[in-house]
């Protein structure tokens, strides 16, 4: 009943507000600085409306005009603001000058075209993200981001299975799934791995960064507020949107190399290794030396990326094509582990990327626009190693790894998007867009360097163990308009979205799933059938060691609409005071309906000053992955294998265990701050609370056999809502820009985050409270919320040369390592007895990145630099439990070491 008043609601005033066609005037020109340069991404407004543009690398912009004569305002951080009258249509050169600040205009946060990120309700960063690409010498958006805004948080894995792959990443500490990413402003789909074994983000499934290239990237806004009630599903920690380029200048294109070096430093890894009581175990990788892969190497990590983007005007209305492509190859890293970890370090990946973007004006008030593109990923990284059959370890097959093995757990990963639709403006003044966006993400598993212990001589080596897909389209109509003359200015907003999603799991081949029996024969009735059994008796376990494939058990084809309605509004009740509101329901076909809003204001002091703050309601729908994702696999506890379960939430044997049915995560956000700016110097400061109820987790390990028995494993875990959190923060983004006579520039950027994640309530039910979430797993809960992260960023520009320092503290961080998994606390006491030894605390520490730029030409430059200059390693009080099995666990700063890059940029 409440769905049909809603939508008869939003038909009513769908209809009341469609008229006709409205002409407009397009005006073209260039924005340069005092010495001719062109200046890029200035903001471009009709003075008194919504219409605007920023321009283009080259300072070139092309706007339609509703009406001419007008007059339009050019602003930009660091620059004066300026009004420029227009009588007629031809071309303008302006000229601007250092001064005043005003932001980038944002497409996140507020639907109001005008707004700037100082002048938003709520906290949005804007990050060039080719500019930090060419200094910094990173190759993936992941990478760039962490140390770029404030509480974006990635932390790459090793040994972790698929999350070795697909790095999770998230902002203001909670999951990876609770940050909506979009794609100039239209929803991306996510990825379709779920993060399981020691990971962070464990039991989420978020949007693949990396997948996207970074040289087709023209800005990321990264708004840091809830916005369900703005964007749907997922955008309770924040959304980030990536505006995709639209030069039209030529061909720029780059190369960049890299390596990271191989020395640890010190006696450091010697250290690590003392601390086993008297044990001596053999050291692998250490200082480049007893590789895994047998070489000798003083770096390792080779990463090498061409990038080629080309833009080109399509017509006089301001139409253009930009198509960009991206070859990506690194190597694998390999650091000091133990005899069953010797495959320690990053993932090695071979990647090819292309993506177009485009807007074709079919009249002065219609335009056509297309964007989307390929992500091709071959990706490598060591699984956990398995001792010989002599050392007393069954799962390697003598015949063929006499002594033993490390398994490779490879994967294509193939994420392929495009998103059209047509916009067209009203006589009235409304704005209509029609918008159609499909995505698709696939994840193939092949395990190498394996075998299937269970079929012995006759095992193949090599797998193809099956994978999973996610699939995910959306149709949306927006209309938006300015009323300019209404109080001082009122922005609507309203539309619909329709939203169709499907998950599946596919099979590998028989012998990465299968049990053999001692004929060879796989296992299909174990009461006529014997395991396969060594020559000591014991039972072989089957599937391929490493990654055991999916079986035809496990396949899953489950799909899900979604209907969304919003409506979204700001009102300049003056021209200091802004308030903005939002309505939003959804309904979902599997588990109901939600309704949700957000209210936002901003109060401007003065030109200089404004407060601001914010308070919605958000939520999260459980992905078809955490309802129907299952897998039957071996997990290794201190060395020794266990076979387990994850059973998917609708499965009778997750109801025996008393798990119920998955329903939305709930969210309370809240938030205060104020901007400020003068001269060339902005400042930002927020503070936020968000309350997630209901957060989905993944349990630990249930034993009982009573159950399990049958099905001839020895644990299971499963998804559950488990946990209510609290995250309290406060956001810091300072920058100052000046220019000292005619030649030199100085920047100074300095972002901060400090956070505080805490666990209010765990939804046990008579479930043993250390069995369903144990302290091991409420520590990478809160990992993934550190305590701090400090950016300070330093600039210097002189002609043709430019030098950039950036120094980042790392807070201290507390992990609860695999002690917990070997010997799983049942009472308070053995929990307490755990705290005491099982606690490994990673130390605060800087690091330090530079890099050196020089314009050799107006059409080529050369930078080279240092990440982690100084070849800081985290530091613990270590005792070889680590979740990764080598020399740390995954933090924020990683475990790779120092790496030292070059590229090259040219434009033709």
């Amino acid at each position: 009943m409440k769905q049909n008043i809603l939508l008869k609601l939003f038909t009513i005033t769908f209809l009341f507000m469609l008229p006709l066609g409205l002409m407009a005037q397009t005006v073209k020109g260039k924005i340069t600085d005092s010495s001719g340069e062109g200046l890029p991404y200035m903001n471009i407004i009709e003075k008194g409306t919504s219409n605007g543009v920023a321009s283009n690398n080259d300072g070139s912009f092309s706007i339609n005009l509703k009406n001419i004569p007008t007059s339009i305002v050019i602003s930009s951080m660091g620059f004066e603001t300026k009004t420029i009258k227009v009588t007629d249509t031809s071309f303008l050169t302006i000229v601007v000058n250092e001064d005043n600040a005003l932001d980038e205009i944002v497409v996140v946060g507020s639907r109001n075209s005008k707004r700037t990120a100082v002048d938003t309700a709520v906290p949005v960063d804007i990050i060039d993200v080719q500019d930090l690409a060419v200094k910094s010498g990173k190759v993936e958006i992941n990478d760039i981001l962490q140390f770029a805004a404030p509480s974006f948080n990635a932390s790459k894995q090793s040994g972790s299975d698929g999350a070795d792959h697909i790095v999770p990443a998230s902002l203001r500490g909670l999951g990876p799934d609770q940050t909506l990413v979009l794609i100039n402003g239209k929803r991306r789909h996510q990825s379709s791995l779920v993060n399981i074994f020691g990971t962070r983000g464990r039991g989420n499934s978020g949007t693949d960064l990396n997948a996207i290239p970074s040289s087709a990237i023209k800005r990321i806004e990264v708004l840091r507020d809830g916005a369900s009630a703005q964007y749907g599903s997922d955008a309770i920690a924040g959304v980030i949107n990536i505006v995709l380029k639209d030069d039209t200048d030529g061909i720029s294109a780059g190369i960049t190399y890299g390596a990271y070096s191989t020395a640890v430093g010190g006696d450091y890894a010697q250290q690590i290794f003392d601390t086993q009581d008297g044990w001596e175990p053999e050291l692998y990788n250490v200082e480049g030396k007893n590789r895994l892969d047998g070489e000798d190497k003083s770096f390792d990590g080779g990463t090498l990326k061409l990038d080629f983007n080309y833009g080109a005007k399509i017509n006089d209305l301001g139409g253009f094509i930009n198509f960009t492509t991206e070859f990506l190859s690194k190597e694998k890293t390999l650091r000091p582990g133990f005899s069953w970890r010797k495959g320690y370090g990053s993932a090695g990946v071979d990647g090819f990327n292309f993506m177009v973007n485009s807007i074709i004006p079919i009249s002065e008030e219609t335009e056509f626009y297309v964007f989307g593109g390929r992500n091709y990923r071959d990706t490598d990284a060591y699984a956990f190693s398995r001792d010989s059959f002599e050392d007393g370890d069954n799962r390697s097959v003598p015949s063929i790894y006499p002594d033993g093995f490390t398994p490779r757990i490879t994967s294509i990963i193939t994420d392929n998007s495009i998103s059209a639709g047509l916009k067209h403006v009203l006589d009235s003044g409304w704005e209509v867009d029609f918008n159609n966006t499909f995505g698709m993400n696939k994840f193939h598993y092949y395990i190498k360097d394996s075998n299937n212990a269970s079929l012995g001589s006759a095992s193949p080596t090599d797998f193809d163990a099956g994978g999973h897909s996610l699939s995910q389209n959306t149709t949306g109509l927006d209309f938006s308009k300015y009323f300019e003359e209404a109080a001082e200015g009122i922005n609507i907003a309203f539309g619909l979205e329709y939203r169709t999603e499907n998950f599946q799991i596919f099979s590998g081949e028989e012998s990465s799933y299968g049990l053999y029996d001692d004929n060879g024969v796989i296992i299909t009735n174990p009461a006529i059938q014997n395991v396969a059994t060594d020559s000591n008796g014991d039972v072989l376990s089957g599937g391929s060691q490493g990654f055991p494939g999916y079986s035809p058990d496990n396949e899953v084809d489950r799909s899900r609409t979604n209907l969304g309605l919003y409506f979204d509004t700001e009102v300049n009740l003056s021209e200091a005071f802004l308030v903005s509101a939002a309505l939003r329901y959804e309904n979902y076909s599997d588990f109901g309906s939600t309704f949700n809003y957000k209210l936002a204001s901003r109060y401007k002091v003065n030109d200089n000053l404004s407060f601001r703050g914010s308070i919605s309601s958000g939520f999260r729908a459980p992905s078809l992955a955490q309802v129907y994702y299952n897998l039957k696999f071996t997990n290794i506890v201190a060395g020794t294998s266990v076979p387990s379960l994850l059973s998917a939430n609708n499965s009778t044997v997750t109801k025996a265990f008393g798990i119920g049915d998955l329903q939305e995560e709930k969210a309370l956000n809240t938030s205060i701050g104020f901007t400020y700016k003068k001269g060339g110097f902005t400042a930002t400061i927020d503070a936020y609370s968000i309350a997630v109820d209901d957060r989905i987790i993944l349990t630990d390990n249930f034993t009982d056999q009573s159950i399990l028995g049958p099905l001839n494993v020895d644990a299971a875990q499963f998804f559950a809502n488990g946990v209510d959190t609290k995250t309290s923060g406060v956001d810091i983004v300072l920058n100052y820009k000046t220019t000292l006579g005619n030649d030199d520039k100085i920047n100074i950027g300095l972002i901060g985050n400090l956070n505080k994640l805490e666990i209010e309530e765990v939804h046990n039910g008579d479930l043993n409270p250390f069995t369903f979430f144990s302290g091991f797993s409420q520590a990478y809960l809160e990992a993934a919320a550190p305590d701090y992260k400090f950016g300070l960023n330093l600039g210097y520009i002189k002609k043709r040369f430019n030098a950039n320092v950036t120094l980042t503290k790392f807070s201290e961080v507390q992990l609860q390592d695999f002690q917990w998994v070997d010997s799983p606390p049942t009472t308070q006491a053995e929990a307490d007895a755990l705290y005491e030894v099982a606690t490994d605390t990673y130390n605060s520490l800087i690091t330090t990145d530079l890099s050196l730029g020089y314009q050799i030409s107006d059409k080529v430059s050369l930078t080279l630099g240092a990440n982690n200059l100084f070849n800081i390693y985290p530091t613990s009080q270590f005792d070889g439990w680590t979740d990764q099995g080598g020399l740390a666990d995954s933090v924020q700063m990683g475990s790779d070491g120092a790496y030292y890059f070059t590229r090259l940029s040219f434009s033709l």
